[in-house]
């Protein structure tokens, strides 16, 4: 691993300040025409299986601590442009965020397989999302959140980034 950010365990109900508010299928809907990133393997096969295609998907095949093999079986069967990345849980590595970054600049990317956790990748989603892109995410037995990439949402993030631990 080459470095990146560790939630510390004191930090986690912090995290939780930042989630988006809860949405539904009908709210979704109205994302058709919005640049969207999602975060999740349910809420990234919720998500085109009603017809909206994200700019970026990034799960790891699993859903509340359970296998879900449902959305990368669709990824192989739509042959997406796959990325693999480790990520442990509870940490942001430089490597998950660079490829996160560089799939929406290069747009070279439409899926992001992580290894380990995907849970965090929220995060750098927000920090390189064009403002308005929607980036919507699961909430463990709540359901699908959304966040708007825009300057404010972004600063936000960077004072929480800003708590983690760096190390190399």
């Amino acid at each position: 691993m080459s470095g990146g950010w560790k939630l510390p365990a004191d930090k986690r109900d912090i995290f939780k300040k930042y989630s988006g508010p809860i949405v539904n299928r009908k709210d979704i809907t109205t994302y058709r025409d919005k640049r969207v990133i999602t975060v999740g393997d349910v809420v990234s096969l919720t998500m085109r299986k009603i017809g909206i295609t994200p700019v970026l998907s990034i799960y790891d095949g699993f859903t509340e601590r359970h296998k879900m093999d449902e959305f990368a079986e669709f990824v192989d069967k739509q042959k997406l442009r796959k990325k693999n990345v480790n990520n442990p849980a509870g940490i942001i590595t430089t490597e998950l965020s660079n490829v996160i970054k560089n799939a929406l600049i290069a747009g070279d990317t439409d899926v992001i397989c992580v290894e380990g956790e995907e849970d965090l990748a929220l995060i750098p989603c927000i920090l390189y999302a064009p403002d308005d892109t929607k980036i919507v995410y699961g909430e463990p037995g709540k359901g699908m959140a959304v966040v708007s990439a825009n300057a404010t949402v972004r600063s936000e993030f960077q004072t929480f980034l800003k708590m983690m631990e760096v190390f190399e």
